[in-house]
């Protein structure tokens, strides 16, 4: 993975922000959408110089002024600002050591969570994708497209590695974005990011250079099931910090996907 990574999301961010939203005018000579070097650094209040060094990484550690300072015409939510920071703090580390090793089991407190889900599709991953637990009603989604073949089942091992995952999801690129993003969201993980190359090859390492290491935490996904058919699932995830863990949960997003579910379900899967 980059070792610029707190460089590569400043520029990603400043790329998606408008001249409209931080109150300037779009110009007529605006070769790309996002905003200008310039134009950040003047509402933030930092020399264009400066600017420069922290995206191409000549300078890693700005203080806590300066990222402030950016956070607002980068129109930071808080959850990027805090991304932000502890970029900050872990910029220019390499991938010569290996950090403390996922965690691979799950506590009673969190199964009965998973219990009460029931009949809703919900699963805790590890940092790096591991599918930790899950309910029958995950079972019901991923099982038939093969995601819960491995030993463990890994969603991004899924995504990349296994040619199901082309025919399963019709938005491949942004599921494949966004699971690499989850893995980037944490500590450094060098033995499984070396495994992934192995697997997945280029297609692996170009996005581990190109996506920010912050996914989403909702939206939509699209799914072809083998047996209801075409699905629109709204998905929620939900961060267990001091467990190291992810709770994602699924739900129709209409009526039609709810209809589908729940002609495969022994469960009755409702609509949220």
């Amino acid at each position: 993975m980059s070792d610029n990574e707190l460089g590569r999301f400043l520029r990603a961010r400043r790329a998606e922000v408008t001249p409209g939203e931080v109150g300037l005018p779009p110009g007529s000579r605006r070769r790309t959408p996002g905003l200008r070097r310039a134009e950040v650094a003047m509402l933030a209040g930092v020399s264009v110089e400066y600017l420069i060094r922290l995206e191409q990484g000549r300078d890693r550690h700005p203080s806590l002024q300066v990222l402030a300072a950016l956070a607002g015409p980068l129109r930071l939510t808080a959850a990027e600002r805090a991304h932000l920071h502890r970029l900050s703090k872990t910029s220019g580390a390499t991938c010569t050591g290996l950090a403390a090793d996922p965690p691979d089991s799950v506590r009673p407190g969190l199964r009965a969570v998973l219990d009460r889900l029931e009949p809703a599709a919900a699963v805790l991953v590890n940092q790096v994708g591991d599918v930790l637990a899950c309910t029958g009603g995950y079972r019901l989604l991923a099982g038939p497209i093969g995601l819960l073949d491995g030993d463990p089942p890994n969603l991004l091992r899924y995504v990349l590695a296994d040619p199901r995952a082309r025919e399963a999801y019709p938005d491949r690129e942004h599921v494949a974005d966004e699971q690499v993003a989850a893995l980037k969201d944490g500590p450094p993980r060098p033995d499984f990011a070396a495994e992934m190359t192995a697997l997945a090859g280029d297609e692996f390492t170009e996005r581990a250079q190109r996506v920010p290491g912050l996914p989403r935490s909702h939206g939509l996904l699209r799914l072809e099931h083998p047996e209801a058919g075409p699905l629109r699932l709204t998905y929620e995830i939900m961060a267990l910090p001091a467990d190291g863990l992810r709770l994602i949960v699924q739900l129709p997003a209409d009526e039609a996907t709810a209809a589908a579910l729940r002609g495969i379900s022994p469960l009755r899967l409702v609509a949220g």
